[in-house]
């Protein structure tokens, strides 16, 4: 038996054993995208005494002299600080908008719009732009949503890093290791 669990463990690539970073609060950094580093980055930074080793996988990675279980959670010895006012990206702005347009509330073929147009003097900034379905924003083209009587399901403006934060909880990755768990969903409402 204990071959076979062996085997297992060293079946499993380090590549597929990302560690999930935490700050030094034992928050996540971030959750979505989820705060991940790869397996050779973590164990440079727990070396480097940058980190503390909160979590592992069963996957031990060794040199000639030296074997070590990959860690599966770290956390930053040193705070830092989140952004209080987040990047103007296209992957945040679609997740402000909670990736659906904000004319159709469509999913798919998502791009951004201009709700003044930028041949009308509209700037590209989070007060003027929006997520719209490709569908969406050829129809409006050009025009403002009134021209093209085409409302928005909401208005745009500048998100809180905290809104963001909260918008990625909805989004879970498709993959969750079972040590992660307790430092994502720390939060949430425990059941009877």
């Amino acid at each position: 038996m204990y071959t076979t669990e062996l085997l297992d463990a060293r079946a499993v690539s380090p590549e597929s054993c990302p560690a999930l970073v935490l700050n030094a609060d034992y928050t996540p950094l971030s959750y979505y995208p989820l705060s991940l580093w790869s397996w050779q980055t973590a164990i440079k930074a727990a070396f480097l005494d940058r980190v503390s080793v909160v979590a592992e996988y069963d996957r031990v990675v060794h040199s000639p002299r030296f074997a070590m279980r990959l860690p599966s959670v770290i956390a930053l010895r040193d705070y830092v600080k989140p952004s209080s006012h987040p990047a103007f990206t296209r992957f945040n702005l679609f997740l402000r908008d909670r990736f659906s347009c904000q004319y159709c509330g469509g999913r798919h073929d998502l791009t951004f719009d201009h709700v003044v147009p930028r041949a009308y003097g509209g700037r590209t900034t989070w007060a003027n732009v929006t997520t719209a379905c490709a569908p969406c924003n050829l129809r409006k083209g050009g025009r403002t949503p009134a021209e093209a009587h085409m409302a928005l399901r909401s208005a745009p403006r500048q998100p809180t890093a905290h809104e963001l934060q909260v918008n990625g909880r909805a989004f879970p990755p498709h993959h969750l290791h079972e040590t992660w768990r307790d430092y994502l969903y720390w939060d949430t409402e425990l059941e009877a």
